[in-house]
């Protein structure tokens, strides 16, 4: 169980922090929820407590492990499907698992595939979410910019 002011990620949503932990009745139903600010668009999330490990709620990664991010952002593109609808399926499975190195993974192969072919309208739209999850993770983690986090991913690419 998370507490107040702890750094989470809300996987599709993205980092942010937990700001209250309320019992809120919906649909006549009373839960405890997490009140969770997603710092890049100001955003604020209401995830109830026992949807959690549903949802994949999980605490961010600590600042030593954003060079390993990075490395994952500097590596071999992967073999990706040449059918951009299996393509766009495997990409939205690795978003959806909440894990920041799958993410980085996503940003990668379709930033290469970008600069290479060219993305559909539904890439690009995936890939710029996959680029603010994994901006809003870096943010938090290594408590910079985001600004910062920006350049530091289109240094990579440039």
């Amino acid at each position: 169980m998370f507490k107040i002011g702890d750094k989470v990620v809300y996987p599709m949503h993205g980092a942010g922090v937990i700001e209250a932990i309320e019992e809120k009745e919906v649909l006549g139903e009373k839960r405890q929820y997490y009140i969770l600010r997603l710092p890049i668009g100001d955003m604020k999330v209401m995830i109830p407590i026992s949807n959690c490990d549903d949802v994949g709620l999980r605490g961010i990664i600590n600042r030593d492990e954003v060079p390993t991010v990075m490395g994952v952002l500097e590596g071999q593109t992967t073999v990706m499907s040449g059918n951009w609808n299996r393509r766009y399926r495997a990409n939205l499975e690795k978003i959806k698992s909440g894990d920041i190195y799958e993410v980085a993974e996503v940003v990668r192969n379709l930033l290469t595939r970008d600069k290479e072919k060219g993305l559909s309208s539904g890439e690009r739209k995936m890939l710029e979410n996959a680029r603010q999850i994994l901006i809003s993770e870096l943010v938090l983690a290594a408590e910079m910019e985001e600004s910062k986090a920006r350049s530091l991913i289109d240094e990579v690419f440039a």
